[in-house]
């Protein structure tokens, strides 16, 4: 039954086209990867796992879901100790073309890194395959409840979700209409994350951090 479902899923995987999301970061990502690294919100997401990231021990299969040009990947990596497996899927082929190129050091390569072209509505991986997703800047494409649910398809029971939605604030509204994607309301990131998961701690960054103008960081664990 699961490779049944697993076969589904891939078979109704979303081609990127020139209205997609997937396209428009094409032909931005070296612009959204030196603007993010310029504003030091790698450091600030640096910080964060290395405070409040759960342990995760050898081997641990983690997936960063809907990637971009490889910030949250290169930061997982900067701050796990133990050797894990990192699968990092995004639509667009540019952004990770840049994220792969960041992420060629050694150190990737002891956490085992991969990259690979794929729509998070419809992940090709079985039910079950990852002990953690981080996701940050990508659910905001999407139907939230379809987005969680899909996510929540692909984490082992007790399994973790970090999720770092763009919160509702002057900042995030002029990156609405940059990179053309729509704020969820904090009540409604709440309730759909409650649906599938127990919400274990909601950290709220620092006004003096540049993450802390857009996003805020919810990590909940699969009930």
């Amino acid at each position: 039954m699961v490779k049944k479902q697993y076969v589904h899923k891939v078979a109704r995987l979303v081609q990127v086209d020139e209205s997609g999301a997937g396209s428009f970061y094409d032909r931005i990502a070296k612009l959204y990867d030196f603007s993010f690294k310029f504003n030091g919100y790698s450091r600030s997401l640096e910080g964060y796992l290395r405070k409040h990231l759960p342990h995760l021990g050898p081997g641990a299969r983690i997936l960063d879901a809907g990637c971009g040009t490889g910030l949250m990947t290169l930061a997982l990596v900067k701050t796990i100790q133990s050797q894990v497996k990192i699968t990092a899927v995004d639509l667009s082929h540019s952004s990770l073309a840049t994220a792969r190129k960041a992420a060629g050091g050694k150190r990737c390569r002891d956490h085992h890194v991969s990259f690979t072209q794929a729509n998070m509505l419809a992940l090709p991986f079985a039910d079950h395959s990852f002990d953690m997703i981080v996701t940050s800047g990508a659910l905001e494409y999407v139907s939230l409840q379809d987005g969680l649910g899909e996510i929540a398809r692909v984490i082992a029971p007790g399994g973790y979700l970090l999720h770092l939605p763009v919160r509702p604030s002057p900042a995030s509204r002029v990156l609405e209409y940059l990179f053309q994607f729509k704020v969820h309301s904090p009540r409604e990131v709440a309730r759909q994350t409650n649906r599938f998961f127990h919400v274990v701690t909601y950290h709220k960054f620092p006004p003096l951090e540049p993450i802390s103008w857009t996003k805020s960081a919810i990590l909940s664990q699969k009930i």
